[in-house]
């Protein structure tokens, strides 16, 4: 697609379901390398990046298995190789996610530099020194990373992020799942992303507490077991499709999404003049035929 063209004035009315969040989905799908058995990870996003994770994995030798909901059932005991190659890192930096589990789950990785040879500051640095906290004895050449964890496996470690980095935190929080002992993550990320991951985890009996504030403990447990989930809907479509309505003085009903995640978005539309209700898994606003200048109570504009 070239271009968008978007003839405005119409008042828009109706009622959208929302995706599962892509930020939450590509590291809960990480995730599931580090069990030992079949994992199904549900409410998935049809987007790019998730085939692109799913066709990563089907290059190390899983073969993940698709329904007609955008289910995904992925055992990774039938993992083949370890590496992560640059042609499908490149177009998606989330692929360095699996390089905390597959260290943690298998004792070694290799997996592409998302800039390749790149010389300069490394936005995985964190990453990196991470897992050296925790053991693991990491190579940087030909663009690639190359990870092993110490005999005996990852230990826990306390890190502190010199700035916050969310697939750094999950990353790191992930390795430790499996690693021994008690790890503690300060200046950690408090997306609610990163909860979901957390929550993930902890489904599949990880011992993970702390998620949401910039301080997550992990406690290490020998292995993790098969679980089904569904993964966080995506607050940012949420977010677009709530504004979109807003702006144009109309209604909107969003379904299959979660107000909790959202709560200062709602309030500074309240403040604006939307007139908004809540239930379980579902928002409704309704600006009532306000003009476009409503919208811009209360929100430094």
């Amino acid at each position: 697609m070239d271009k968008l063209i978007i003839t405005g004035g119409a008042r828009l009315d109706g009622e959208i379901r929302i995706s599962g969040a892509k930020n939450s989905a590509l590291p809960i799908l990480a995730a599931t390398l580090l069990c030992d058995g079949p994992v199904t990870v549900g409410n998935l996003p049809h987007l790019h990046d998730i085939t692109t994770m799913i066709e990563l994995f089907g290059r190390m030798g899983i073969e993940p298995v698709i329904d007609e909901k955008l289910s995904v059932e992925i055992d990774p005991r039938t993992i083949k190789t370890l590496i992560a190659p640059y042609e499908l890192v490149k177009t998606m930096r989330a692929s360095i996610l699996v390089l905390g589990p597959m260290v943690a789950r298998f004792g070694e990785a290799e997996v592409a530099l998302p800039g390749g040879c790149a010389i300069g500051s490394r936005p995985v640095d964190l990453h990196i020194r991470g897992l050296e906290a925790m053991g693991a004895v990491i190579d940087v050449e030909g663009g690639y990373i190359k990870a092993k964890a110490p005999e005996g496996g990852l230990r826990g470690a306390h890190f502190f992020f010199d700035t916050v980095s969310v697939t750094g935190t999950e990353n790191i929080m992930m390795a430790a799942a499996l690693a021994k002992g008690r790890s503690v993550l300060q200046n950690a990320a408090r997306e609610p992303e990163v909860v979901d991951l957390a929550n993930f985890l902890n489904a599949m009996g990880a011992k993970v507490s702390g998620a949401g504030t910039d301080t997550i403990t992990i406690d290490g447990v020998e292995r993790l077991g098969s679980a089904f989930y569904k993964v966080m809907p995506d607050r940012i479509e949420t977010g677009t499709y709530l504004v979109a309505a807003a702006v144009t003085g109309g209604r909107v009903k969003v379904k299959d999404t979660d107000p909790t995640i959202l709560e200062a978005v709602l309030e500074k539309l309240r403040e604006a003049g939307a007139e908004i209700t809540c239930g379980e898994d579902w928002i409704e606003l309704n600006m009532q035929g306000l003009g476009r200048n409503a919208v811009r109570v209360g929100c430094g504009g």
